[in-house]
């Protein structure tokens, strides 16, 4: 199976963490809520895992993402387990191993990433992942050797206020059919409406509530391998 494909080729599906909207009764609690949340979606099948709890020291984000990989590892669905990518700290997913690791905008160039992964991990299966906001950075992270992209906030959603008005199902679309790369939808998907972000052009999906906050994530995942089947 291709390191970029999924399930049976049904759409790659992303957990994005975030253990602060986590529901805690002691904030202390967060670490190990974010894991069981890790290991949940494990079980359910998703693919890949981004640990992208931006505010954790390099210790913190080394050990959390020590512990997701075993994780994800022990409550593996099948025989791959999901693959556990890291929000910007390239040094901390290659220390441990990890799957990939997921650049922002403004993050360390594509270009470098991938000259200290062919020097630090030779043979190992590592991605590199890009979120874009624009037609220009879809394009350019191509150009620099991505793996894949993240392009969004698709829809309206919380934790992507920050980057403006939303970029619609039209430029997701237009993003999707002008780089080449694997493109998964992010910002406000939810199971209403991901059939039309797949529809789009769309290879995947990321998410942070519609995966943690689902009641039923087998239910959950299930349903969103039929839409691209």
């Amino acid at each position: 199976m291709s390191r970029l494909s999924s399930t049976r080729g049904a759409a790659i599906l992303c957990y994005v963490t975030d253990r602060r909207i986590l529901p805690l009764k002691d904030p202390r609690d967060a670490s190990e809520a974010l894991l069981r949340s890790v290991e949940a979606v494990a079980a359910a099948g998703i693919d890949w895992i981004q640990i992208r709890d931006k505010d954790l020291s390099g210790k913190d984000a080394t050990d959390l993402t020590n512990k997701a990989l075993q994780r994800a590892a022990k409550a593996a669905a099948r025989a791959t387990p999901a693959r556990i990518l890291v929000n910007d700290r390239l040094d901390v997913a290659l220390s441990e191993r990890a799957g990939g690791v997921h650049l922002g905008e403004k993050s360390l160039p594509v270009v470098e990433a991938r000259r200290l992964t062919v020097s630090r991990v030779p043979g190992q299966d590592f991605l590199i992942g890009v979120s874009c906001h624009s037609l220009e950075a879809a394009k350019a992270a191509e150009k620099d050797g991505a793996d894949y992209i993240f392009y969004g906030p698709v829809f309206a959603t919380p934790s992507k206020v920050a980057y403006g008005t939303p970029q619609g199902l039209d430029r997701l679309a237009e993003v999707c059919h002008s780089v080449s790369l694997p493109v998964l939808a992010i910002g406000g998907v939810t199971p209403e409406n991901a059939a039309s972000c797949l529809a789009a052009g769309a290879k995947g999906i990321a998410a942070i509530r519609l995966f943690q906050d689902a009641q039923d994530l087998e239910v959950l995942v299930r349903f969103l391998r039929k839409l691209s089947v």
